[in-house]
């Protein structure tokens, strides 16, 4: 099981013909899907569990990775509802993380506590991985899937939305979409030597820009959406991946 999905908010599960299968780990236990891909198994996880009931601050982001890396996965696509402090970028549109700026507050953000008498540091040039980037981006156009482009990810504690004085702040220091969710995902993943990119569905404009999205149109436009997203990455996928065109699997240093 080297391929994995992680469903954001909307995305619950793997569709018909999945199975489940529960991963202990040292941070607790998992609950995952697992497809069958052209006789691969895919591992698909609901990053807020099946039915939503987890709030962003409250996942246990540390058991959902390392369960994965038990797995044997390698390479993830995520999704990621987010919302819009770029005024080109509007509700309804795709846009592929690249970066991202880390507003979270009480996470527990690494698997390196130093409990080894071990200091350790990761590379974060590229947190996303420039290859499922690049693929998505190829798989994208023959699936007629239009993305808006590029973005940097704020990522917030949640659950509450931000103020319109810190939407204002996260513009000015370069943020192009904002979520709850990315952080500390991403950066478990390059510590665990695994290729990981997000997909961002933009479902509202932040605070400060329009008026409120209900919430039932934030749902509307991930119905919408999801489906294609998960088809380009299942693309991909069928098409075969490896690590050999970039630094995921080798992101740690060491002092």
């Amino acid at each position: 099981m080297e391929k994995a999905i992680i469903g954001g908010t909307g995305v619950y599960d793997a569709g018909k013909g999945a199975y489940s299968k529960v991963i202990e780990t040292e941070y607790g236990k998992v609950e995952v899907d697992v497809l069958k891909l052209n006789g691969e198994e895919i591992v698909f996880l609901a990053r807020h569990g099946k039915g939503h009931s987890l709030p962003p601050h409250r996942i246990n982001y540390r058991a959902n990775m390392m369960a994965l890396k038990k797995l044997g996965v390698k390479c993830i696509y995520a999704t990621a509802a987010v919302g819009s402090c770029n005024e080109y970028y509007a509700p309804g549109d795709i846009v592929v993380i690249r970066d991202f700026i880390d507003f979270t507050k009480s996470r527990p953000v690494t698997f390196f506590e130093g409990e080894d008498g071990t200091v350790v540091h990761v590379d974060m040039k590229d947190p996303y991985c420039r290859n499922l980037r690049k693929r998505f981006y190829e798989a994208s156009s023959s699936q007629l899937l239009h993305i808006i482009g590029d973005a940097v990810y704020a990522c917030t504690e949640g659950p509450r939305f931000e103020t319109a004085a810190e939407i204002k702040m996260y513009r000015m220091l370069g943020a192009d979409v904002v979520g709850m969710t990315s952080v500390p995902e991403v950066v478990l993943a390059k510590e665990l030597g695994m290729c990981y990119a997000t997909v961002g569905i933009i479902t509202n404009w932040c605070t400060g820009f329009e008026k409120d999205m209900a919430i039932g149109n934030m749902q509307q436009i991930l119905e919408v959406s999801r489906y294609k997203v998960t088809e380009v990455f299942l693309q991909v996928f069928r098409e075969g991946l490896d690590q050999d065109n970039c630094n995921c699997n080798n992101s740690i240093l060491k002092l």
